[in-house]
């Protein structure tokens, strides 16, 4: 094994790419991917340029923003087409649920043409904010009608699920079985983890891998493997240790895979390189 350095302050880690002095002698910043971010959101409005340029120079090669609305959507597209490094999933969360219409469907199938348009998604199950049984049954509803139409548009998705574990793997195991995704922010069990390993889908990590009250999750990434491990933000929200209590921006991606490096006991650039290559294996349309 190479030997192992971790670098825990950003600002120290693009110091030392310039210098040339990087994990396993690297001469750059090893390329990153944030797999799920929130960047149409308002609360980027103000700094949106600056805030990719600083992704950029922490080592970035792509941001995957998730749409959670048709609205929110639609603003995920229309910034695919004015910056390089975004890409974006389309799809209604289950926070906003509300019965579904054909022009919906006929809306995401238009923008599932566009060659930046690379998930379903951000779609799935929240019991955590909603506890009334027939908005539960309509979440449950538009997950299976979103999942069909990522079937039949032969792209991944992007799943939520936030404590509603036994619903959403039953209707993953019932609905997805051609389908391949990923768990984003993943809060479940190890044993729910290797039957998601079983339907050849990965798990998502981000900010709370890295807090203190992280519980099995540092387990459970030490225990999979790092081949079904994707790096995220979900930004602004949950900023990473040590920017927590800030807002979250795509760079902090970068201390995310300190952390799983840091578990893991590996170099960065490992980490860096396997998590871009399974971004790659599973968003087929990044670059």
């Amino acid at each position: 094994m190479s030997k192992i350095e971790i670098v825990h302050d950003l600002g120290d880690f693009l110091a030392a790419s310039e210098a040339g002095d990087c994990t396993d002698g690297a001469k750059r910043a090893p390329l990153l991917v944030d797999t799920h971010a929130h960047i149409d959101t308002d609360r980027f409005d103000e700094d949106r340029d600056d805030m990719l340029a600083r992704a950029k120079a922490a080592g970035l090669v792509a941001i995957i923003n998730m749409g959670d609305s048709m609205e929110s959507s639609g603003r995920s597209v229309a910034m695919t087409r004015q910056y390089d490094m975004v890409y974006t999933g389309v799809g209604i969360h289950p926070e906003e649920a509300r019965p579904m219409t054909q022009a919906d469907d006929d809306l995401l199938a238009g923008w599932a043409r566009e060659a930046k348009v690379v998930a379903i998604g951000e779609i799935g199950l929240d019991y955590y904010w909603v506890k009334d049984e027939e908005q539960r049954k309509l979440q449950r509803e538009i997950f299976i009608r979103q999942l069909d139409i990522a079937r039949q548009l032969h792209l991944p998705v992007c799943v939520h699920d936030r404590e509603a574990h036994g619903d959403t793997l039953a209707i993953l195991k019932k609905e997805a079985r051609d389908i391949r995704g990923v768990m984003h922010c993943y809060s479940g069990s190890l044993e729910m983890a290797r039957e998601l390993m079983k339907l050849d889908w990965f798990i998502g990590v981000d900010g709370p891998l890295t807090f203190k009250n992280a519980a099995k999750l540092p387990e459970i990434v030490q225990r999979l493997p790092l081949e079904r491990i994707l790096v995220e933000t979900d930004c602004p929200y949950m900023a990473p240790v040590p920017m927590r209590g800030k807002r979250n921006e795509p760079a902090y991606v970068y201390h995310v895979a300190a952390k799983l490096a840091e578990l893991r006991q590996v170099a960065f650039d490992e980490v860096a390189r396997q998590t871009t290559s399974n971004a790659q294996e599973l968003y087929g349309r990044l670059w």
